[in-house]
């Protein structure tokens, strides 16, 4: 179910268009295309969406996340952080209702990571965004409002 939605009732062009509009994702790897700078990484959902100032709205993100100065940098000239602050920009920019992180910190140092998580945490505050967290670390988990735990692949919630 989505938004109250059984999606599998839903055709294949109704659940892209429900991905397209509503689902966002930051990896442990990143995931930005390599030819792209940061911008067009920003900007490409975007225009796959049809938003007419797809470019000013990923500046303005890519401003958001501080790398205002950085954006006509490949990912190849970018260090961890400033390739998964672009990857934070990208998927904040479509204005999700969930953003999926899977390990959003897994490749980056204890400092690095952890302004990364400030600065996910402070915009998912601001965007009113549901964010499913994945991590295998505790301190973080303990963040969340609700946390849900994988045993022996059942989902059991944690309380405390």
């Amino acid at each position: 179910m989505f938004a109250g939605q059984p999606l599998d009732q839903l055709d294949d062009p109704v659940r892209a268009d429900i991905r397209l509009r509503h689902l966002s994702f930051i990896f442990q790897s990143f995931h930005l295309l390599p030819e792209l700078d940061a911008l067009d990484n920003v900007r490409l959902p975007l225009e796959i969406q049809g938003a007419a100032d797809a470019e000013l709205q990923a500046r303005h993100w890519l401003q958001e996340v501080g790398l205002g100065a950085r954006m006509d940098h490949y990912p190849s000239q970018l260090s961890g952080g400033e390739q998964q602050r672009v990857a934070i920009a990208r998927a904040f920019a479509t204005r999700p209702s969930v953003l999926f992180a899977d390990e959003p910190t897994g490749n980056l140092d204890d400092e690095t990571g952890h302004q990364i998580i400030e600065q996910l945490f402070s915009l998912n505050a601001s965007q009113g965004t549901t964010l499913i967290l994945i991590t295998h670390d505790l301190e973080l988990a303990r963040r969340c409002r609700r946390r849900l735990h994988l045993h022996a692949g059942r989902l059991e919630e944690v309380v405390e």
